[in-house]
């Protein structure tokens, strides 16, 4: 066959396969909408789980709405109030489901507790249970929320954080909840982004953190001095201060952050959680900064705090830290830490970071060492990223990481970071004052950008798979929590997105794979285990984790311990450790099922 031929007959066939294209694809949309479940059927078997957005059918319906702030803002008004959706998980009424709380922040509207009804929905209870009215001048506006048993009476109560002053709710044994703020001490204004309950004293109470972002003396409401922006765009030093509050076991809290050592710096704190990073017994804080260097302070033996982020290697270059959480996704027995950045290709790379424990740059004093590990494991360029989570999304043991991206989503096709690179290269006396900033002018900033889900593949390298699986979303997404809706033994995500509705996603995984779960309940300890750990000791692998009081980005997760195991049929035990120093044994746990767990005591 003479060449022309064969060339015009390949010309053909290439031809013939490029038009068929666009006819042969489907868009994730269409492929949900549709009735033919083959194609979810092999993403299932290629992934080992897909994600349903059951929003509507679980009848959610609540959207963020942002603040309204003083009119010398109102020019760059979507960019300061770019931040204020939400979403905390707990079972405030001990029915055994989990049940999530959505924040709102304009004012005069209202946040959101819906109750899981244990059938795949959720009604809307927030009103009626006295945490809905949040959002007001005289308060401030909701920036999220965390939930942990304050007074050990055996019901989760709720600390919602705003910019204003934050407000505490004792939960009135699931029938409704009283606001104690002004009695517990509380009452001091906090321009927040973010908070977390932990034990840090192990006196089997919990204390309370609360981060600071904008400077306190700051009204955002009815602005006195437009000088009121960062004053470097690398370094910052005039944020809001972080705050710790010791619980005193009477149902009051004393302010201890000046002697814990914890307002020696003034960091614009966006995220923050706590974990025991160096096996000291003792909950140790991660801060991601915004305008700066994260912090990482040790917890030398619940009385102070000691800054070692410079010599951890994770406080040493200033990025634009958005989220903070921790996991063992290499099952060594050992938390990594991951920290979200600003990713824009032409104009700012950043990147995301993913700080592995390494015993190599152990310092002499005992100060873990880390090295940022996020390009060689392929999770280092994401975008504009926010809440990043930790989780196990198709059992097989690795945990996957979910992270929410974008920020201003306008007037597709512009573009405000040409206006933003002016004044953030500019001198402090620039960058600082408001005035100075360019009109944003319906202007996008990094918007329409879609989410990451990066599946673990257990060989120490991340794969990008949301465009196959569902999630990705083109939202201003920020905050991101995990939760077994239904007791499936999968973990479902809920989103919430600036401005914008919230999603829920159904992980429909494979049925075959295995998993373990615990619920904790302390004695000796806090009653909501928050700061236990439970050690899975499986195939040849020992997997850590624990009770969260609060991480990533203005999110809070479910309270339950979940471990995927894959194929794997028999965990050898489970240790849990909790914080009064008291250890459980369960051997040869039962798969596929929670296990509900009281601390012993000695």
């Amino acid at each position: 066959m003479k060449r022309e031929t064969l060339t015009r007959i390949a010309a053909a066939v290439i031809f013939a396969l490029l038009i068929s294209i666009p006819f042969g694809m489907r868009t994730y949309s269409d492929w949900m909408s549709s009735d033919d479940y083959a194609d979810r059927e092999d993403v299932l078997q290629r992934y080992g789980f897909y994600l349903e957005d059951i929003t509507e059918a679980a009848g959610v319906d609540f959207s963020h709405q942002r603040v309204t702030v003083d009119d010398e803002l109102s020019h760059i008004l979507p960019q300061i109030s770019s931040v204020g959706a939400s979403v905390s998980v707990a079972d405030f009424n001990n029915d055994g489901y989990p049940d999530l709380y959505f924040t709102s922040s304009e004012f005069g509207t209202p946040n959101a507790l819906y109750q899981n009804m244990g059938d795949g929905t959720f009604t809307d209870v927030g009103e009626e249970m006295g945490v809905a009215a949040l959002n007001s001048a005289a308060a401030g506006a909701s920036m999220g929320s965390v939930w942990g048993d304050f007074d050990n009476d055996g019901y989760e109560d709720l600390l919602v954080y705003r910019w204003g002053s934050p407000e505490l709710f004792r939960n009135l044994e699931g029938s409704g909840f009283e606001p104690v703020t002004d009695g517990a001490g509380l009452n001091k204004k906090i321009n927040s982004n973010t908070a977390f309950w932990f034990d840090y004293n192990r006196d089997g109470f919990l204390d309370l953190f609360i981060g600071g972002y904008y400077h306190e003396d700051v009204n955002l409401f009815d602005l006195e001095d437009t000088r009121m922006m960062p004053d470097s765009y690398e370094y910052a030093t005039n944020g809001g201060l972080n705050y710790l509050y010791r619980n005193n076991g009477d149902g009051t809290f004393t302010d201890v952050s000046e002697e814990s050592g914890l307002q020696e710096t003034r960091k614009w704190t966006l995220a923050s959680t706590a974990a025991d990073i160096n096996n000291s017994g003792y909950p140790d804080i991660i801060l991601a900064n915004d305008y700066g260097v994260d912090e990482v302070l040790l917890n030398c033996e619940g009385r102070v705090f000691e800054n070692v982020g410079e010599e951890t290697g994770i406080g040493f270059v200033p990025k634009s830290g958005m989220s903070a959480s921790l996991g063992d996704f290499m099952n060594r027995g050992e938390y990594s830490i991951y920290i979200t950045n600003i990713s824009e290709a032409g104009v700012l790379m950043q990147g995301n970071n993913l700080w592995v424990p390494s015993s190599s740059t152990e310092s002499e004093s005992g100060v873990p060492g880390y090295r940022n590990l996020a390009g060689n494991m392929g999770v280092e360029i994401g975008e504009w990223g926010y809440g990043g989570q930790f989780v196990d999304l198709n059992n097989d043991g690795y945990l996957d990481l979910y992270v929410a991206n974008g920020y201003v989503s306008d007037e597709p096709g512009t573009d405000y970071w040409y206006d933003y690179s002016r004044v953030v290269g500019g001198n402090r006396n620039i960058i600082i004052d408001a005035n100075n900033w360019p009109a944003m002018n319906s202007r996008s900033f990094s918007g329409y950008q879609t989410n990451k889900i990066w599946l673990n593949d257990g060989a120490g390298r991340f794969r990008e798979v949301a465009g196959a699986v569902g999630g990705s979303l083109s939202l201003d997404s920020r905050s991101v929590a995990y939760a077994d809706l239904d007791g499936s033994g999968n973990l479902d995500l809920i989103v919430a997105n600036q401005n914008q509705p919230v999603k829920i996603f159904k992980n429909q995984g494979q049925p075959d794979r295995n998993w373990v779960g615990f619920r904790l309940t302390g004695t000796e300890s806090n009653r909501s285990a928050i700061g236990a750990e439970v050690f899975l000791y499986w195939d040849g692998r020992i997997t850590r984790k624990m009770v969260s009081g609060g991480e990533s980005f203005s999110s809070q997760s479910q309270r339950a311990v979940h471990f995927g195991m894959g194929e794997v049929a028999e965990a050898e035990k489970a240790e849990i450790r909790w914080p009064s120093g008291n250890i459980d044994v369960i051997e040869k746990p039962e798969l596929n099922r929670y296990h509900s767990i009281i601390e012993s005591e000695d």
